[in-house]
């Protein structure tokens, strides 16, 4: 069977409202992809100059050092500037900056103004315990809005911060602890999920009896349970708040553009964790001109990334990028369908939400409860929808837009990563859609889809997805580990000085992007590669499936053989009958070379608390062998 079997159909094509066109940030995306592409450099210096500076920089981009490089070289500035001080001397003092609900029904609102004084209070508290300009700080807390309260006060002195999510293990807080070298942590008694206390304080203790280089402890009292506080290294944040040196007034440094903001962790199947570095000056323009001009946002909309503020997706798109544009966002402890599916339709109803941004994994588990909950409510609020964290198959983004979007809302699907600090393809919203595509580079971005030796691949041919040249919010290095950073994302192509990926993609006759997924996510059986995303597309566009994940185990013959895992949508199960119905539909929808060679049916998929699946422990469950630390995966 040819491999340009596998390219989605490219007929479907979804088109924008002429009202959404007629009222967007951006209308003619060719335009301003052209005047980006004729000069970088002013193109981003345009975004940069929207945006408040000390002093503005020398120099837009210095590539002397490639692919070390720096951007607005001179320039003094910082982040929280932008986020919160300048909007409290404007109108913008008192909207809301943040609507949180907690999963038990606590509700707090907190305008620019009070949040301005709780961040500067913090700054505060930091400073008069010795955090200073370049110390790191590591945070590890659950959905609550003292999570970006710390991010932002660490920000505001200087002090680069380490978010770990709240729900990494003892171990994997204790790697992040040592290699941040962080004296300061900051953390919750416990953090709310589906009814249950998740017991932070005490993962805390015991990363910090394995790395012990912490020795200060600040505490939110979220949960209330009894728990460990010890004397002299353990201080209650509320007491600490209360304190005459939490004064509502704090200087925010003055940093240079190039200085670090955070580190953020990403573990890969492989080696230690890897500390990726970001700075102030870079990361603040990228990211807020890719959510202004992606999800065309405006004064008056309600913004929700149900992301978790832990991840990237948070730092960028719940904590900076939004606040930067005086946004209002939707902070929400819990999860999506507890205590009963609707709760995420709940509250874009209850709050007016206009745009919703989330992964696909969540919209699947939402899938399986059927169009009545959703139905429940008044969703007409909503004008944009979007996806991240992986490709989405086509029929959860028909669903998406249907059920939730009641085809009136564009899909914005962006692909992006850690690395890359924000969004990198995607739509605007006034261009046609693809379902499955994240479409085309956001402006100022080039990308393209290359073999091993760095050779366009034609269109429908998979390849390497990589970006040829520098973009404002890119990772500066892996932290203390420049040899790192070089050999996982510039060695491959260090003739051409282009940034791998890691992912694999195909790019269309129209110029759109279709990511496959991570390299290492890509199963060859009888000489053909296929994307995991594929078949598992194939398998979920049966009625009977909610979910599906495949892995490629040995096979003596064909080299490996494709095993898949199905969680079945409610009213099914599993049967012998519906394995061989489930192998003809991916004969049917895919072809033959991608029928698996097993299905086997679950109630639920082990994944990272990011919603990724975790492959690895799938092949080692499939084969008998022992899954290795799995410390990491979702309860």
């Amino acid at each position: 069977m040819a491999d340009d079997a596998f390219v989605p159909a490219a007929t479907e094509w979804y088109h924008p409202s002429k009202d959404i066109v007629r009222h967007a940030v951006i209308k003619d995306y060719d335009a301003v992809y052209q005047e980006a592409m004729q000069d970088i450099e002013a193109f981003w210096a345009k975004r940069a100059k929207t945006l408040d500076w000390f002093r503005r920089w020398d120099k837009v981009l210095d590539a002397s050092n490639a692919p070390f490089y720096k951007w607005f070289v001179g320039g003094k500035t910082n982040i929280v500037l932008n986020a919160l001080d300048r909007h409290v001397k404007t109108w913008r003092r008192n909207k809301l900056a943040f609507i949180w609900e907690g999963e038990n029904g606590d509700k707090v609102s907190m305008s620019y103004w009070r949040l301005w004084q709780e961040v500067n209070k913090f700054a505060n508290v930091l400073r008069s315990m010795g955090v200073k300009k370049g110390d790191r700080v590591t945070i590890y807390m659950g959905r609550i809005l003292e999570l970006p309260i710390a991010m932002l006060a660490c920000a505001k002195i200087g002090a680069p911060h380490s978010v770990v999510y709240g729900g990494f293990s003892e171990q994997a807080l204790a790697d992040r602890i040592e290699d941040a070298q962080s004296r300061l942590l900051i953390t919750c008694d416990g953090a709310w999920l589906r009814g249950k206390i998740v017991p932070l304080k005490q993962v805390v203790d015991e990363a910090i009896h394995r790395s012990p280089v912490v020795d200060r402890v600040i505490v939110v009292k979220r949960t209330g349970q009894d728990i460990n506080m010890e004397q002299g290294r353990d201080y209650w944040y509320h007491e600490l708040m209360s304190l005459p040196i939490a004064s509502t007034k704090a200087e925010t440094e003055v940093m240079d553009s190039e200085d670090p903001l955070f580190i953020l962790y990403t573990s890969g199947t492989t080696g230690k964790p890897k500390g990726i570095l970001h700075t102030h000056g870079g990361y603040q323009v990228y990211t807020s001109t890719t959510l202004q001009w992606a999800f065309d946002l405006k004064d008056e909309d309600r913004w929700w990334c149900a992301a978790d503020p832990g991840w990237i997706t948070g730092h960028s798109y719940i904590v900076y990028a939004p606040l930067i544009l005086g946004a209002t966002s939707i902070i929400y402890e819990g999860a999506p369908n507890f205590p009963y599916p609707d709760r995420w339709w709940r509250i874009v109803e209850e709050y007016g939400v206009t745009i919703l941004y989330t992964a696909p994994t969540a919209i699947r588990g939402l899938m399986r409860f059927g169009e009545a909950w959703p139905g429940r409510h008044d969703l007409s609020s909503l004008r944009l929808l979007g996806t991240v964290g992986e490709p989405i198959n086509p029929e959860a983004w028909r669903w998406y837009h249907h059920v939730i979007g009641k085809d009136k809302c564009p899909v914005i699907d962006t692909w992006w990563q850690t690395e890359t600090g924000g969004f990198m393809i995607t739509p605007l919203p006034t261009v046609g859609l693809k379902p499955g595509s994240a479409t085309r580079p956001f402006p100022g971005i080039k990308v393209d889809v290359v073999d091993d030796d760095g050779n366009s691949c034609a269109a429908g041919e998979e390849g390497n997805l990589v970006i040829q040249g520098p973009w404002p919010a890119m990772l500066r290095t892996v932290y203390k580990d420049d040899q790192r950073f070089l050999n996982q994302y510039w060695t491959r192509y260090s003739k051409q000085g282009w940034y791998l990926t890691g992912d694999s993609a195909r790019k269309d006759a129209d110029g759109y992007f279709w990511i496959i997924g991570r390299n290492d996510d890509v199963i060859k059986v009888s000489g053909y590669r296929l994307g995991t995303a594929e078949v598992e597309s194939g398998l979920v566009s049966h009625p009977a499936v909610a979910e599906s994940a495949v892995i490629a185990v040995p096979d003596e013959v064909k080299g490996s053989v494709i095993y898949a895992y199905c969680i079945l949508r409610a009213g099914f199960s599993g049967s012998l009958a519906l394995s061989d119905e489930l192998k003809a539909h991916i004969r049917h929808e895919v072809g033959p070379i991608a029928v698996p060679e097993k299905i086997e049916f679950v109630p639920n998929l082990p994944k990272t608390r990011s919603g990724k699946i975790m492959r690895r422990v799938l092949k080692a469950r499939a084969q008998g062998l022992p899954e290795g630390d799995i410390s990491t995966l979702e309860e």
